[in-house]
């Protein structure tokens, strides 16, 4: 029997981690001898004190936003995809070899920049594969295809910067020469540096898979993969081909978001360019219980909170470290998590999946049960 927790409950859950995970990190301030309210006031002047500081919130919070609806799909299919950081990797190294040998005149930018997002899409596509190929086909759990997959295309970069890519003059394993300027995508303006276009994009993505997955006989079958594979597979459900769609689908969205750390943040392709954003994409999204409705706004509170701790640094009054950020990231992501797993304990909801029948029995069509699929068999 499911025991659905009232409204007043379910906001308690929700409000009660976050009050915690701040009333542990301001114990951390006042630990160090210095003002909550200023870590706070610091935090917001770092963050929105001007439209240039502005910016930098949604100049991260524009690959944060890619990887995490990226992310939704795959948890949705039940797929930890921990090699999201080598997939922005890979497609900023596609867009990097695109910035230095499509040579376009700068009257054709626009479609430079397009032929430029869209090979860092097979870029982070052709990874994703990568780990979706060890995992259906070899049996190779996901997490340790990915870590594999994203330390080696870590040295891949390395190789590519110190090696064929390097300056001319000065090099080194710091970075490339800056791109041509036709590569580069443009800044809305000097006072808000941020590429509108990819705004859009963002937006664009955000309700191309929120209607995917809700709508469609696809985000369907990504949900029944993710509650149940063998069940779903007994209902005619293509099973490998869903979990390889949802590595690709979340492998071109990091591509995507690795391209723009190089052709905007950047304007050279460095080592660990992707700077962690994939692996806070996976804060994200654990965060909301892989609900994609909330995904825009915590990206952005997390990008605010990232963009504005810079100021505790250089605020005279704090001298604090930068990474006082991550941890009450890392706190609050903690705290929802355990919340969120004593909550499944004191109101359960039974498995609503059917078993699978025993040897020999015939598995029956339920009407209202998914389609058949195409008749992918089971492999033993």
């Amino acid at each position: 029997m499911s025991l659905r927790p009232p409204a007043l409950t379910r906001l308690f859950f929700l409000l009660l981690p976050i009050g915690i995970s701040l009333a542990v990190a301001a114990a951390l301030v006042i630990a160090v001898g210095r003002d909550p309210l200023d870590v706070v006031d610091a935090l917001w002047q770092g963050a929105f004190k001007d439209s240039r500081k502005l910016g930098g919130v949604f100049n991260f919070w524009i690959p944060l936003s890619l990887v995490s609806i990226g992310l939704v799909v795959t948890f949705r299919a039940g797929l930890w995809n921990i090699g999201v950081e080598g997939q922005m990797m890979m497609g900023a190294l596609f867009a990097s070899w695109g910035a230095q040998y499509l040579l376009l005149d700068e009257r054709l930018a626009p479609l430079l920049h397009v032929l430029l997002l869209c090979l860092a899409a097979l870029g982070g596509m052709v990874w994703a594969w990568l780990v979706g190929a060890l995992k259906i086909r070899l049996g190779v759990n996901e997490i340790f295809g990915g870590v594999a997959l994203n330390a080696l295309v870590n040295v891949i970069s390395i190789y590519l910067i110190s090696g064929p890519w390097q300056p001319r003059i000065g090099g080194s394993a710091q970075g490339t020469a800056p791109f041509p300027k036709p590569a580069l995508l443009p800044e809305f303006a000097p006072t808000f540096p941020v590429n509108i276009f990819m705004i859009a994009l963002v937006a664009a993505a955000f309700f191309i898979i929120y209607v995917l997955l809700n709508h469609t006989r696809w985000g369907l079958n990504l949900k029944a993969v993710g509650k149940n594979m063998r069940s779903a597979q007994l209902l005619g459900v293509a099973t490998q081909r869903t979990s390889m769609s949802a590595f690709l689908v979340c492998g071109a969205l990091a591509g995507v978001a690795g391209s723009y750390r190089v052709l905007f943040t950047f304007d050279n392709l460095r080592p660990l360019a992707s700077g962690g954003i994939g692996f806070l994409g996976l804060l994200v999204v654990l965060l909301l219980s892989i609900r994609l409705l909330w995904v825009p706004l915590v990206a952005f509170a997390f990008a605010a909170i990232l963009t504005g701790s810079t100021r505790l640094q250089i605020a005279p009054s704090l001298k604090l470290d930068s990474s006082l950020a991550g941890v009450m990231q890392g706190m609050l992501v903690l705290f929802v998590i355990l919340f969120q797993g004593l909550r499944e304990t004191l109101f359960p909801v039974p498995n609503s999946s059917p078993s699978p029948p025993s040897q020999g029995e015939e598995s029956p069509r339920q009407p209202g049960r998914l389609p058949p699929g195409d008749g992918e068999a089971e492999q033993s």
